[in-house]
């Protein structure tokens, strides 16, 4: 009986086996051809279990970029992935199938995506995993598991490198943590810019912990030294820590005797050479010379009476004549260095801008610092204005139709005082016929232009936080530009946004693109992100002559050597651009805490007669040229603003914007929205593209003698931040000025040129600069600067340029132009630690 059973029960058990495996088959065919392969029956049947070819790896999601896993197993019949203990939809696979050419076994293969969306729906609960379970006809197989993780490098390094002053010879440790990464960062020290090598310089060691160590410093070792992370997401520079190696010097050995002199004495000498003092080293202690007696028969015979004194009328002679010489030379050497150049015929124009000015500083003991007394010893008379001080109004200097410098048969040039162009298209069109010009924007009402030469100057756009600033020598000298500054349109200019980017700034334009510049403007403009780079990928576009649009620069790692350099500010972008173009700012998130700033903003009917009333909410970029275009179009529509505007933090969470009213008196008023809240999608506020986007709220009174109005009007993300404006006021007389309070009125010259265009005078800027761009050892010089005004971030910006003070200076100005006030930095530069003297007055010696 066991011989003819054994026969049946394996009968039944592979009929069994082909049963399942046609259920599966069917169960895996529901769509799609590329499953219809799986309903194939095999020839014949193997014993074998599957076994992996590949098995999915660990992977890193940068960005928004999602990530494929594959599964490649032999012989299989299905594939299919489990992620986090789920089955992953069969649509969401691809299968591809072949056969092995050497064992003729079929192999299947099976990729799947995962987004960086799925990974964050689990995110702090869990690491994300999957893999993959292959079934032959024999049984299942399960691979290894492959983790999922959102790739990220902080911002912030955790410890940065500290400057040191260090003796010769003396071993440094320049420690540094690098900043919170997955995965983590690799770490790299560069000196001056270049990386240190340690097996090509063994006198460097860089530790397990990512700290350097200088085993014996060398003179050439000064430097500045910085730590720089960086992962396969991003590249993180520390600040840089300046290592100063100084030498100490050291007595020679004494010379010998010299012979016995007139006043029957001898000396002998010995050097600091050995070695000489360096780069701030302490002088050698002890005498440097040394006398004493002769005897008496080494003492020479001295000359008589009058012989000696005729002698030392001579000498007394020769040292008057050597002292008026001296005298001589240094009067022509200070005068020539007044002389700021050939080309200015008189030296009144650098006075102008700083007059005695009537200010009195906060701290009286600060009052000499930033005071210097105008040149008033020039005689030429080419100046053709007024001096007035810098604070009267009156005295800035404004764009005459023509040239501002009208050369002279000389070759210098005259500066005029005169009044703006009445009509700003007659300047547009008569540039517009020039080849270099064909960019000019013809919009003349979000337009700014004047003529400026190498004096500098500044154009600003009122009321949109538009500005660009033009130092003093940024335009070589014997040049004379014709310069605009312009806001674009968004809807006349189509920038190119895909996936999480969004545009976070104005597009802004500044020429002509292609003139010289000897040093960068500064172009101010506004942002809406949320200022954390933590949370952002923030690139600066610029458009081609071609009219194509290019990354230029990445925020975070910005290299000097590059034409552009940016500072964020909380709610402003400094461009530092050593060429004129158009610009914008463009944000990719880099997870769903990133945020842009709304501005939410309420307007109505500034008259009502029917008994339906109107309320239009706008959601905005919060940023000054948009409220000003929306303020204006409302104006045009005869609207006025009911409340104040409203800022709300918008997340890049796929979220829709919703909007509703509430609270109303329903025995005067009804809402004719049928909903309950209206939406916005979030596509549409996160492009940024639609500047005038808004929802209207239809009210109706149920008398015409109705005019009180109380609600509440709220404002929200779904799953995130909101917003609630409670209204209540007359419709028939509303009083509140809220138009003029909110649209800030900016009356100050579009175009400002030469001394008149800065807070900082012309010959006290070039004080400053010769006093701290020469570095001192105890670091009283433009490090100290950037540090009290917390510009430390910048320092390898600033020490790459030729005057390192003069680009702080430059960035004060575009900062502080409407708000600055000169005695404030006037106490930062008696802080720095100069307060003995007059801090223009520094000697070398004293650094």
């Amino acid at each position: 009986m066991p011989s003819l059973l054994g026969p049946f029960v394996r009968c039944r058990f592979r009929a069994a086996l082909l049963v399942l495996w046609l259920v599966i088959a069917d169960f895996t065919c529901t769509d799609g051809s590329e499953h219809a392969d799986t309903a194939a029956l095999p020839a014949a049947f193997s014993d074998l279990l599957p076994h992996f070819l590949v098995e999915p790896e660990d992977e890193y999601i940068v960005k928004n970029k999602p990530v494929t896993l594959t599964c490649r197993s032999t012989p299989a019949t299905q594939i299919y992935f489990k992620c986090n203990g789920e089955w992953v939809h069969q649509d969401d696979h691809l299968i591809e199938r072949t056969v092995d050419p050497a064992t003729a076994l079929p192999v299947m293969q099976v990729t799947i995506e995962i987004t960086r969306q799925q990974v964050e729906k689990i995110f702090g609960l869990d690491e994300y995993w999957c893999q993959c379970v292959a079934w032959s006809t024999t049984g299942t197989q399960k691979s290894q598991k492959a983790y999922i993780r959102i790739a990220y490098l902080r911002k912030n390094f955790e410890e940065e490198p500290q400057g040191k002053e260090v003796a010769l010879d003396q071993e440094v440790l320049l420690r540094c943590h690098p900043p919170e990464g997955v995965p983590q960062a690799e770490v790299e020290w560069q000196r001056n810019e270049d990386v240190i090598d340690p097996g090509s310089d063994p006198n460097f060691f860089i530790t397990a912990d990512h700290n350097l160590v200088i085993k014996k410093a060398r003179l050439a070792d000064t430097g500045n030294y910085t730590c720089v992370a960086k992962n396969i997401v991003a590249r993180r520079k520390s600040t840089s820590a300046t290592v100063l190696v100084y030498v100490d010097g050291g007595w020679s050995e004494w010379s010998k005797w010299s012979a016995c002199g007139a006043d029957c004495s001898m000396w002998r000498t010995r050097e600091c050479t050995q070695p000489s003092p360096g780069t701030g080293g302490k002088d050698c202690q002890g005498l440097d010379l040394q006398s004493q007696n002769c005897t008496s028969e080494q003492c020479p015979q001295t000359v008589n009476g009058a012989e000696d004194v005729a002698l030392y009328v001579g000498m007394v002679a020769v040292a008057l004549c050597l002292t008026l010489l001296l005298i001589v030379v240094v009067l022509v050497y200070r005068r020539k260095k007044e002389g700021l150049d050939a080309d200015v015929a008189d030296s009144s124009i650098l006075t102008t801008g700083f007059q005695p000015m009537g200010i009195k500083p906060s701290k009286p003991e600060n009052s000499h610092l930033l005071t210097i007394q105008p040149d008033l010893t020039t005689t030429t008379t080419s100046y053709q204005g007024t001096l007035r001080s810098r604070h009267d109004a009156t005295g800035k200097f404004s764009i005459t139709n023509g040239p501002l410098l009208d050369p002279l048969p000389n070759g210098s040039h005259t500066l005029h005082n005169g009044k703006l162009n009445s009509d700003p298209a007659e300047f547009v069109s008569r540039l517009s016929t020039q080849s270099y010009f064909k960019t000019l924007p013809r919009d003349v009402a979000n337009t700014s232009y004047g003529t400026f030469n190498f004096l500098g100057g500044r154009l600003t756009i009122p009321n949109t936080g538009i500005s660009l600033l033009i130092p003093p020598e940024a335009i070589p000298r014997g040049k004379i530009y014709e310069i605009y500054l312009t806001v674009q349109r968004k809807e006349d200019l189509r920038l190119p946004l895909s996936g999480c980017q969004t545009l976070l700034s104005p597009v802004v334009s500044c020429g002509p693109p292609g003139v010289i510049l000897s040093r960068p403007v500064i172009l101010s403009m506004d942002h809406c992100s949320d200022a954390c780079l933590d949370n952002w990928a923030v690139r600066l576009k610029k458009q081609n002559y071609e009219g194509a649009w290019e990354d230029v620069l990445l925020m975070g790692e910005e290299m000097v050597s590059e034409p552009y350099y940016c500072q964020l500010e909380a709610e402003t972008c400094r461009l530092f651009s050593e060429q004129l173009g158009t610009f914008a700012l463009v944000g990719e998130s880099l997870h769903m805490g990133a945020s842009k700033r709304l501005r939410l903003v309420l307007f109505s009917d500034a008259y009502c007669s029917t008994l339906e009333y109107n309320i239009r909410v706008y959601c905005m970029d919060d940023t000054q040229d948009v409220f000003k275009e929306v303020m204006q179009m409302e104006r045009q529509l005869g609207g006025r603003l009911i409340d104040e505007p409203h800022i709300l933090l918008f997340k890049d969470s796929y979220h829709n914007l919703r909007l509703s009213i509430h609270d109303m008196p329903q025995a005067h008023w009804r809402s004719k929205l049928l909903a309950g809240y209206q939406e916005i999608p979030f596509y549409h506020i996160w492009n940024g593209s639609q500047r005038y986007l808004h929802c209207t709220f239809t009210l109706e009174r149920l008398s015409l003698s109705t005019c009180e109005l109380t609600c509440q009007l709220c404002v929200w993300q779904v799953e995130g931040e909101g917003q609630s404006f409670g209204l209540d006021f007359n419709i028939a007389k509303d009083t509140r000025a809220l138009d003029s309070e909110f649209l800030l009125m900016d009356n100050n010259a579009t175009a400002l040129a030469g001394p008149s265009a800065f807070q900082i005078p012309y010959l006290i800027r070039q004080k400053i600069c010769s006093s701290l761009d020469a570095p001192c050892p105890n670091g009283a010089d433009w490090r100290m600067l950037a540090q009290r005004l917390k510009l430390e971030r910048h320092m390898s910006f600033f020490a790459s340029k030729v005057s390192p003070t003069s680009v702080i200076l430059d960035l004060w100005e575009a900062q502080h132009f409407h708000s600055g006030n000169i005695n404030q930095l006037a106490t930062v530069m008696a802080d720095i630690g100069k307060q003995e003297a007059m801090i223009f007055l520094v000697s070398d010696g004293e650094c």
